[in-house]
């Protein structure tokens, strides 16, 4: 809640104080906790289409509700938070989720399984879509910058987590048990985020509004030619990106590899290399401008499609490497562009970004696998590299070239 009358305006956290460092690890918590479990069964998607007797499409269904429950729930979560307060609301959000996650071993049908899962997505949708306000009413506007980094590497480091904990466990005792293994896990962050979140004392709740106020705030980032561009490149890439992460463990455990699922696992420390890329991207951007950048990166993730259709394991590898530093290197400066194009209404400008993100991962990375069991990998592979070069074209056509914001980006990247 603001401060009574008569006691001074509340300036936040300052940087290295006990309440910002809370903060901090609080908000990491709540990353870890979130991404651990949005993810978890990526890497066991061949297990649990072996047991449930589905398709690769079928089961990727299982991270597609999930993105998508999350996608329509962004907005509600943040209309909400406006009248019950940013922790209040996130803790709630944590809670279900994890008890959800904790149901999702047990589910005795493929059918109850997506069920819970997109119930987990929507629950999940709540961190998200309040984190950032939180820190931003929290912290010193100065140190809103950091704090937000830290929320982004729990993300980060939350769903690669997930991924490399559930496969060996799933090797030795099934994915279930596997899913089990990660919710547990998520469980004792999200009670982290419970104990060390700092009491909000910068929060002012909010009226109620109308549909069609609301509706008047969505409306011009719907219009901006700029922003719909971005809002391409979210859809488009994610969804490739997806795509290539749900399918390849399917090619890589099926003869001449046989891959158990922990290898499979594995494979997702080429997200480290994304890492990298995303803070090269800042950089390079402030020489040679954000859409020379977005369309290297992008172009990035292209050539590394096509390395990956190679048959030695090492250019696979070598490709998905290129691929996923390409791909973080276009969202980071994608997700950045959009805040600074949005003059008005950045968080409605922000939630549109999220929600086709997950649209993206959601749609394409189901739909990709109907190609893919059909006619291999190298089709969807192509198909997917068209998928990318039409981002190029939106990026190309719709975004202005030069370095017409120059100031840093503070706007963090949806997690992983």
């Amino acid at each position: 809640m603001a401060e009574p009358a008569g006691v001074p305006p509340w300036g936040g956290h300052r940087q290295g104080s006990a309440g910002y460092r809370r903060m901090l690890a609080a908000l990491a918590c709540a990353g870890v906790a979130t991404f651990a479990q949005l993810y978890s069964l990526q890497g066991l998607l061949p297990l649990v289409s072996r047991e449930l007797g589905v398709t690769a499409a079928q089961a990727s269904l299982t991270i597609s509700v999930a993105t998508v429950g999350l996608a329509l729930a962004v907005l509600p979560w943040s209309f909400v938070s406006d009248r019950w307060g940013r922790v209040r609301t996130m803790g709630l959000a944590v809670v279900l989720a994890t008890l959800f996650g904790l149901l999702v071993p047990a589910s005795p049908n493929f059918e109850v399984l997506l069920l819970l899962r997109g119930l987990e997505g929507a629950a999940l949708g709540g961190i998200p879509a309040l984190a950032i306000a939180y820190l931003t009413e929290e912290v010193q506007p100065r140190s809103a910058a950091a704090a937000a980094g830290a929320y982004v590497a729990g993300t980060t480091l939350g769903g690669l987590f997930g991924r490399l904990l559930a496969g060996p466990v799933a090797d030795l005792a099934g994915w279930r048990m596997g899913t089990l293994a990660v919710s547990l896990c998520a469980a004792v962050a999200a009670a982290g985020f419970l104990a060390l979140a700092p009491k909000p004392r910068g929060f002012v709740p909010q009226p109620g509004e109308g549909f069609g106020a609301v509706l008047g705030r969505l409306l011009p980032q719907m219009r901006s030619r700029p922003l719909l561009a971005l809002y391409a490149q979210a859809f488009l890439l994610m969804g490739s990106f997806v795509s290539v992460y749900n399918y390849l463990g399917f090619r890589l455990e099926a003869p001449p590899y046989l891959f158990p699922a922990s290898a499979v696992a594995l494979l997702f420390l080429a997200y480290l290399s994304g890492t990298v890329s995303s803070r090269m991207v800042a950089g390079l951007a402030v020489r040679w401008g954000r859409r020379t950048v977005l369309l290297a990166s992008t172009g990035a993730m292209v050539a590394g499609l096509a390395v990956t259709m190679a048959a030695p394991v090492p250019a696979i590898l070598a490709g998905l490497l290129l691929f996923t530093a390409g791909f973080f290197g276009a969202h980071s400066i994608a997700s950045g562009w959009t805040g600074a194009l949005a003059t008005g209404g950045r968080a409605q400008a922000a939630s549109l970004y999220n929600l086709a993100y997950y649209a993206g991962s959601s749609l394409i990375g189901w739909s990709a696998g109907l190609l893919f069991q059909s006619l291999g990998w190298t089709a969807m592979a192509a198909a997917l590299a068209i998928l990318a070069a039409l981002a190029m074209l939106a990026a190309a056509a719709m975004l202005p070239p030069g370095r017409p914001f120059p100031h840093a980006d503070t706007q963090p990247a949806p997690g992983h």
